[in-house]
């Protein structure tokens, strides 16, 4: 089954393709055969005969770093990672996004997205500490890449360095992408909206954010104002029983 050999196929990088990986290349192809019968080039789509092809994702992962772990991170990155790992803390970017970011794409106080998952476009703002970061790089005034090596060239790959950082500071059960999710959790609960993370994050819908929602103790305040006056008229109804005592 074309899931099965995709699984087993490594990537560029030896590693195994993950499961939402494979799944994403499942829809594309389900896509394209469907529009192949919507142009009459095949009679039906054989993906439509199948059950159980999509691999159960597991997108419930929420392991973020606390303030703590985030010192211990980054003063055992090695010194061309910790710009990339101040990066992802500052603005919850995707590991490729930050990879390809080049300079035209910083203007003002902005990051301009164009080529991102979800295939749409996001500006996420520049704070002081990452404004400070591309202040003090040396490939500022250099068209190219922001993370780059001395010759211009971008890194691809900063797996091996990541890991060595992460055993150095005795951090565990901990990947990458996990940045994002240690960026989103800060940011509610120092009291983000969920509405702004969802724009930042480029999540297409809100109930993708609702995640973290248990984070933030604004939206525990605002949903427990749900119930105000549940109890009301019981609480009248007692006071008016209590003058027969």
């Amino acid at each position: 089954m074309f899931r099965n050999s995709r699984k087993e196929l490594m990537t560029i990088h030896h590693r195994q393709r993950a499961d939402d990986t494979v799944n994403r290349e499942i829809e594309a192809l389900r896509h394209m055969l469907a529009k192949a019968v919507e142009w009459e080039m095949m009679e039906e789509n054989p993906f439509d005969k199948l059950k159980d092809i999509y691999y159960q994702e597991n997108n419930q992962r929420l392991r973020f770093l606390d303030e703590r772990e985030i010192v211990r991170l980054l003063d055992a990155c090695r010194a061309h990672l910790r710009p990339i790992v101040i990066c992802a803390l500052n603005t919850g970017m995707r590991l490729s996004e930050i990879l390809t970011l080049r300079w035209e794409q910083i203007r003002g106080e902005f990051i301009y997205l164009t080529k991102t998952k979800a295939k749409r476009a996001r500006q996420i703002p520049i704070n002081a500490d990452l404004q400070e970061l591309f202040n003090s790089m040396k490939t500022r005034h250099i068209k190219g890449y922001v993370f780059c090596k001395k010759n211009g060239e971008r890194y691809k790959d900063i797996n091996g360095a990541f890991k060595s950082a992460l055993r150095k500071a005795k951090i565990e059960d901990f990947h990458f992408h996990d940045l994002r999710h240690t960026f989103a959790s800060h940011w509610v609960m120092r009291n983000g909206s969920l509405r702004g993370l969802q724009t930042i994050l480029g999540h297409s819908s809100l109930a993708m954010t609702m995640r973290y929602s248990h984070l933030s103790k604004e939206f525990q305040k605002e949903e427990i104002r749900l119930l105000e006056g549940l109890t009301g008229a019981s609480n009248k109804t007692i006071h008016k029983d209590d003058k027969h005592f």
